[in-house]
This record gives C-alpha cells, sequence and structure tokens, in this order.
C-alpha cells in the first residue's frame, strides 16, 4: 500500500512541475491521479477480478491525465476517453458490488453510490478536455468534474465508513440527504437557481447531521479521531460558502465570485476535507457489517410447469407439522393448523387490491405476468376463487428439503406457483418460499408467530442475524436482496372458516393486500 501511494503522490509532482496550466487546475488533478486510486485500494478489498484488469484501465488512465495536463494535441479528446472509461470500469464494479447485497446495508450502497458516481465525473472531464458543448461555460464543465469527484465520489465512501461505525436514524436520513444532493445541484445547475439552493439546504441538514455523529464516535485511534473531526468540520465552512455563491449567483444577494469559490471552498475541501479525510481513514478502516446470507435456496429458474417439476400427491398441506415452527394448538387455532397441514381441504377466495398509486406499475407489470404466470393478479377487486393443487417435486430439483409446489389458479390462468420448503438457522425455523422467474428465483423468507390464536407470517426483519426478507437470486452464491417486505395474518371466524390478510410493501410503501376468505371442506 505505502509504495502504490507513493507513486500515485510522484506521478502528481512531476505532473505539476511540467504543467504550466493555472494552479487551480491542481484541484481536479489531486483527486485524478492521488485520492481516487487510493481510496480504491481502501475499498475494493474483496474482489479479486477488479484488481485482475485493473492495470489494463488505470494506466492508460493516468497517462490521459497527465498528458491532458502537460500536453496539447488535437487528439486530446480521444486520449481524455480514457479516463472516462476507467471510471466507467470503477461504476461497473460499484454496481455489481450492489448486485451481490441487494437493499441492505444503507452504508455499503454509499459506498457504491460513490463508485458509480464517478463515472459522472469521468463524462464531464470528459466534455471539459473534448471541448463538447454541454450549454455551460467551460469553466462550469470543469467544476462539475471537480464536483462529482469530491462530493459525488469521496464523500459517500467516508459517509459510508462512518454508517460502519454507527447506526441510527439521524445518519438514515442524513445519508439519504447528502446522496441525493449531487444529482440535485446538477439539475438546479441545468434548470433552476431554486432546485440548487434546495440541494445547498439539503447539504446543510446532511452535514449537520454527519459532523455531529463524527463528534460523538468513539474512533480507536486519537490521531483518527482528530483528523476526522477535523476534516468533516472544514464542510461545514465549504457549505456556507457554497450557500452565499448560490445566493450571490443566482439572487444577487451577495458578491461571491467563482475565484473566491476556488481559493476557499476548493482548496478547504481538497486539504482539509480530502486530504485529511483519507489519512484519517487510512489509520483504521472500519470492517463492513454486511454478512452474506448462507441459508439454502432453490435451484428452480423460469417457467416450469407442474408436469415438468413434480406430480399430484405426496402432500395435503404446506408443512407437515406446524410445530416445528414454535407453533400449537394451545397458541393457536387448530383450524389454522389444519389448513397448513391438509391445505387441499380448503377453498381459497380472494380480493385483490393494488393500491392507487401503484395501479400503473401494476398495468404495465400485467403484460410480463401473463406470460411467467407468476403473481399473475388480476387489476379489478372482485372476489374470485382460486383454485389449484400441491405437487410433489421431483428429488433433488429443486436442492432444499421437503419440497412441496402450490399450484393456484384463477379460472385457467395459473397465479402463482409456489415451492415450500423450510430451514433452520441458530435454532430458529423459517418459512421458505421460492418463486421461480425468468432466469432467476424471487425466495421469501417468514418467520411464523401467534398472535391472538391467529398466525403471523412476516418478511420484516427486527432482528439483524435474522434470515427473514425477500430476495432475487440468479445464482447459488450470491443473494439481492429486495426493497419488499410482506405480512400474512390468518385467523379463525367461526364455521369452519378462516380470514387472511397479505399485505405487501416496496421501500415501505404499501403497494398490494389481498383479503382472503378461507373455508373448510373437509370431513
Amino acid at each position: 500500500m505505502r509504495k502504490f501511494v507513493m507513486i500515485h503522490i510522484v506521478l502528481f509532482m512531476v505532473t505539476i512541475v511540467l504543467s504550466d496550466a493555472p494552479w487551480p487546475y491542481g484541484l481536479l488533478l489531486v483527486a485524478q491521479l492521488v485520492y481516487t486510486p487510493i481510496l480504491l485500494r481502501m475499498v475494493c478489498t474483496e474482489c479479486d477480478w477488479f484488481w485482475k484488469y485493473y492495470p489494463y484501465v488505470a494506466i492508460p488512465a493516468y497517462t490521459a491525465v497527465v498528458l491532458g495536463q502537460v500536453v496539447s494535441t488535437r487528439w486530446d479528446g480521444w486520449i481524455a476517453a480514457l479516463y472516462l472509461l476507467f471510471t466507467i470500469y470503477i461504476a461497473l464494479y460499484g454496481i455489481t458490488r450492489f448486485l451481490h447485497r441487494g437493499f441492505t446495508n444503507i452504508e455499503e450502497f454509499s459506498i457504491d453510490l460513490g463508485l458509480v458516481y464517478l463515472f459522472m465525473g469521468g463524462g464531464w472531464y470528459f466534455a471539459f478536455v473534448a471541448g463538447i458543448d454541454l450549454g455551460f461555460s467551460p469553466l462550469l464543465t470543469w467544476l462539475t468534474a471537480i464536483h462529482f469527484h469530491y462530493s459525488a465520489f469521496i464523500l459517500p465512501i467516508f459517509i459510508g465508513w462512518i454508517g460502519r461505525l454507527h447506526r441510527s436514524a439521524l445518519y438514515h436520513w442524513a445519508e439519504v440527504a447528502l446522496l441525493a444532493a449531487p444529482m440535485i445541484v446538477a439539475i438546479g445547475i441545468t434548470f433552476s437557481r431554486w432546485i440548487e439552493m434546495f440541494s445547498v439546504l439539503l447539504y446543510i441538514y446532511g452535514f449537520c447531521a454527519i459532523i455531529w455523529i463524527v463528534w460523538q464516535l468513539p474512533f480507536a485511534d486519537r490521531l483518527q479521531k482528530w483528523l476526522l473531526r477535523l476534516a468533516f468540520s472544514a464542510l461545514a465552512v465549504t457549505i456556507t460558502f457554497s450557500m452565499l455563491y448560490v445566493l450571490s449567483n443566482g439572487f444577487g444577494l451577495f458578491s461571491v465570485t467563482i475565484e473566491f469559490m476556488l481559493r476557499f471552498h476548493g482548496v478547504l475541501n481538497c486539504i482539509i476535507f480530502a486530504l485529511f479525510g483519507i489519512i484519517g481513514w487510512s489509520l483504521a478502516v472500519p470492517p463492513s457489517r454486511f454478512v452474506p446470507l448462507t441459508f439454502p435456496r432453490s435451484r428452480i429458474r423460469g417457467r416450469q410447469v407442474t408436469e415438468e417439476i413434480g406430480h399430484v400427491g405426496g402432500h395435503r398441506g404446506l408443512s407437515d407439522n406446524l410445530t416445528v415452527y414454535g407453533l400449537s394448538s394451545a397458541s393457536v387455532s387448530p383450524l389454522i393448523i389444519r389448513f397448513y397441514e391438509n391445505t387441499i381441504d380448503f377453498r381459497l377466495y380472494a380480493s385483490i387490491h393494488w393500491h392507487r398509486w401503484f395501479k400503473p406499475f401494476a398495468y404495465l407489470y400485467s403484460f410480463i405476468s401473463k406470460r411467467t404466470q407468476q403473481i399473475n393478479l388480476p387489476l379489478h377487486s372482485e372476489m374470485v376463487e382460486m383454485t389449484g393443487d400441491i405437487f410433489t417435486l421431483v428429488e433433488g430439483l429443486d436442492g432444499r428439503e421437503h419440497v412441496r409446489v402450490w399450484e393456484r389458479k384463477i379460472g385457467e390462468q395459473t397465479i402463482f406457483t409456489a415451492l415450500y420448503s423450510q430451514h433452520e438457522t441458530n435454532d430458529r425455523m423459517y418459512m421458505n418460499i421460492a418463486l421461480p422467474l425468468p432466469y432467476s428465483t424471487m425466495t421469501g423468507i417468514l418467520e411464523l408467530q401467534a398472535v391472538d390464536r391467529g398466525v403471523l407470517l412476516t418478511s420484516k426483519r427486527t432482528d439483524p442475524s435474522s434470515d427473514t426478507g425477500v430476495y432475487l437470486s440468479f445464482n447459488n452464491r450470491h443473494l439481492f436482496t429486495l426493497p419488499l417486505q410482506e405480512t400474512f395474518f390468518i385467523q379463525e371466524t367461526g364455521d369452519g372458516k378462516l380470514k387472511a390478510t397479505h399485505e405487501m410493501w416496496i421501500f415501505s410503501l404499501p403497494f398490494l393486500t389481498i383479503d382472503y376468505s378461507i373455508v373448510y371442506e373437509g370431513e
């Protein structure tokens, strides 16, 4: 690591000596030649393919930056494209990193987004060098490239590392504000000073919260503690300059020039925030909290009809014994236990309610669901009967144990083909439900709880060590955590009847509710 850092520092110093460009150009240059590669070494610690191909894209990119600073040719645009390709490579790593984890561990998502945002910095740098007219002056194009290297790349990575040390609602909303602000700044510069003002207010809120958190964190290293406190405290000064600049440029309330912003705002961000911050974090990078889940998952992908995956018979219900989930007739209605252990003795009637805001998306999805025959729900809310059978799965095809297939239909249309299983983690039993999709499988891991003689099945995670959640898998190595949550509450109403409510949320917004009436018709 030390040799790697020294190489980039020497490269930067040699470029500065050979260049006759004005000093402000060094603000972007140091980010490209020093800060970016060092942060990549600190972030990309568990990805062999990234470093395997890194020299093939990094060396041409750094060479292009040096040449663009010390010489001028008619090929400058093509040379700068090499750096743009390098930032695309980094963005692809950020996307891959996200796909291996999904919508979980928001602090890691901050790092992912920082890696992706760097591509936008590379794009603005390419536009500046190539002289592409984006509707802004060359100076503003260059400043935007700086913005995406510091506020949109370095800052999100720093914030992600803070999240590895601290979790709270304050941190959550501060991170959301700071991750959204870079794009809102770009939109504001393009369309409206009021939008730009709003982005600055987001920065102010986010910075105040993060600075407060940093001053409360118990860093193990005393030097690291004061370097990071100083680095983040500098943001309070720089965001004040940003506010004054917006008020000056957009509303004429103050007289703040770009030269003033470069000398104070730019230098503070470059030296105090970025340099001190990188040195501070290099003393001890916090380990990731993310722990990959290892529960069994289905190997079945795509639409496979029941004739291909099993045959009728072998199972009467979705579970052979509901007591494995810690439920019994003492805590749960015996009729509910009978429903799960002898499902074929019951008739289901359902009323589907798509929430109003989601109906346009449901309509568009219906064109896909009719082909996949999966989650193929009607758009109306009329009560309909769901028929179907329970199938035994061919041994070894799924990869899980005690798998049975519950196919549900409305008329001739298949609505669900769900593959039910179970697994145990840390002495806790979960219902493991797989829904085969094209080239993938969606899996819902549900925990069962007795509530008022009824049963609540939920994917909501209250314990960090729990397996509950809704996931998408393309292979057996990585699980993508979907931003979905679901609950299914079933209870007895009397006269041999059950009622159930199935609710689903996306990004914590309710989008689907299904009300069931379940009638027992056994002997």
